[in-house]
């Protein structure tokens, strides 16, 4: 099976999207998929000035190569930033060359404590993704109210579970 990416796409610590994107990841490895998971809170502080305009470290050229080149499918955990997604999102999808995006396949996931499960930043996400020539998976979930979904120790509620089961199993097999 096809290795999967999963990305949680905000630098803040501790958050709500990561414990999504960490169920996200259980889910994927009960389905039998061999899963990367990549925290954006472990992207280097340099990443606006050092990994961009050709000037990248070698230890971000790996990150890119183990996370980016080598894979063909990512789920996009995105949380709900002032009615879009995180700008860490956008500069770490412009610190890599857009040809390492092409025709590689995406699986969005949006994450608020909002009613609306951050639907305007995932098409937002959805234009950028499109125009990377990437295929964005048409069942994008929206978690609306993230915190009622989740248990005590962040894992998600039966119903929650049952509708991240059935998006993973439709982009699985995408």
């Amino acid at each position: 099976m096809e290795k999967v990416v999963v990305f949680s796409c905000t630098n803040r610590p501790n958050s709500n999207t990561i414990k999504v994107s960490r169920n996200y990841v259980r889910l994927l490895e009960q389905k039998g998929s061999d899963v990367y998971f990549l925290d954006f809170c472990e992207l280097p502080d340099t990443i606006t000035s050092t990994e961009m305009f050709g000037k990248r470290t070698e230890k971000y050229a790996q990150l890119v190569n183990e996370f980016i080149t080598q894979q063909s499918r990512f789920v996009f955990v995105v949380p709900e930033y002032n009615g879009s997604f995180p700008g860490i999102l956008k500069t770490f999808l412009d610190s890599v060359h857009p040809r390492e995006w092409n025709f590689k396949k995406a699986c969005l996931v949006g994450v608020a404590d909002g009613r609306a499960g951050n639907l305007r930043g995932m098409e937002h996400l959805t234009g950028i993704l499109q125009y990377l020539k990437m295929n964005v998976y048409h069942n994008k979930l929206p978690i609306s109210s993230v915190n009622s979904v989740l248990t005590p120790d962040f894992l998600f509620l039966e119903a929650q579970q049952k509708v991240c089961e059935m998006q993973i199993d439709g982009f699985l097999n995408y």
